[in-house]
């Protein structure tokens, strides 16, 4: 099904709109506008050029349905994941012009009387992307996979892990191999139009949902499964997604994305770890399970200027003696054409007999 979106984004277009700007950069669905009245009257990449779109940001809904939109999205996705109350209204107007209304909100919209009865009686429906599909128990399947998994890894939230997947993705598939992007989150899952969002699993299931995502995968003929990570591993809030991916997609490498400002986690005073130590700590967890290698590094130098940029890329390749690149300003390809000849399979670790 495709969709034409309007995004809803209400004055956090430019600094607070994961979603979107993950929708509009990398997304098969059209978007038709933006919808944020701060930035009304400019097009996309005059507000974030790297965006590389011409959307027009509009002031309203009504402005909005000009241009004959089918769905309207909910652009962000806040800590948290509640709606903000001020959104609303522009809701119940876009589900009484008959727009189908999606979110990744952890807030499930469907299961608001207001909403659901409003879209009901106006024919058109909800889709809470991130509400989870019954999964079973993680099996062991996974390690039966025949293409090579990577799964990229991060030193916070929000650095770019699912930027980087589908530029791996991109770069294998120019390369000649058979690349699958797994979503893991609800922004991959809207650019995918399949996927699990794992933060919305029951914490029992959650390396279950990781697994039949890559059987998927691996059933659909891809001879190399990238899968996008999630959280952190010393995040104090989100750990627990981060470790389910770890052990549930079965990963045979591992890509580390990091912002090399960050000094501590989000909001918390817990403070990143080095490459080096985030290294050691995700492959010896990974040891006692099924060994991965980390095998290079993805920088997230946004914000820095070019010759900075490159001076961290040095460095951490310096420091580390691993490939590093900053895939999204500097290309993809270079650092896929260092890695793939470790892209290799792993056993999963066994107890020693006696």
């Amino acid at each position: 099904m495709r969709r034409r979106y309007a995004i809803l984004a209400l004055d956090r277009f430019q600094d607070d709109a994961k979603t979107a700007h993950g929708v509009l950069r990398y997304g098969n669905d059209e978007v038709v506008a933006v919808i944020d009245p701060s930035c009304a009257g400019r097009r996309v990449r005059d507000v974030l050029p790297y965006l590389e779109s011409d959307t027009p940001i509009v002031e309203s809904l009504s402005q909005a349905l000009q241009y004959a939109p089918t769905a309207l999205l909910i652009g962000t996705a806040p800590k948290g994941g509640g709606l903000p109350t001020e959104w609303r209204g522009t809701i119940l107007e876009a589900i009484a012009a008959h727009l189908e209304i999606v979110s990744g909100l952890h807030e499930m919209l469907d299961e608001d009387r207001e909403f659901h009865t409003a879209a009901r009686a106006a024919g058109t429906r909800i889709w809470d992307v991130r509400k989870p599909p019954g999964v079973p128990l993680f099996s062991g399947e996974a390690y039966n996979a025949a293409p090579p998994i990577i799964l990229t890894i991060g030193n916070d939230c929000a650095v770019g892990k699912m930027t980087v997947s589908l530029e791996l993705v991109r770069a294998a598939n120019q390369a000649g191999n058979k690349a699958r992007f797994v979503p893991t989150g609800q922004t991959g899952v809207l650019i995918a139009g399949w996927g699990i969002s794992i933060d919305r699993v029951i914490a029992d299931f959650a390396a279950g949902a990781a697994e039949q995502l890559v059987l998927y995968a691996a059933h659909e003929g891809a001879e190399l499964i990238v899968v996008e990570g999630q959280g952190a591993i010393n995040h104090p809030a989100y750990a627990a997604v981060t470790v389910a991916l770890m052990t549930g997609c079965a990963p045979d490498a591992l890509v580390l994305v990091a912002d090399p400002r960050r000094r501590r986690i989000e909001t918390y005073p817990t403070p990143t770890l080095s490459y080096g130590a985030s290294i050691a700590l995700h492959e010896r967890f990974l040891a006692a399970v099924k060994p991965a290698p980390v095998v290079g590094i993805a920088l997230n130098t946004h914000g820095l200027n070019e010759n900075e940029a490159l001076a961290e890329v040095e460095r951490a390749r310096s420091e580390i003696g691993l490939p590093c690149d900053d895939l999204v300003r500097f290309g993809a390809d270079r650092f896929y054409a260092a890695i793939k000849d470790r892209l290799v399979k792993t056993a999963p670790t066994a107890a020693a007999r006696t």
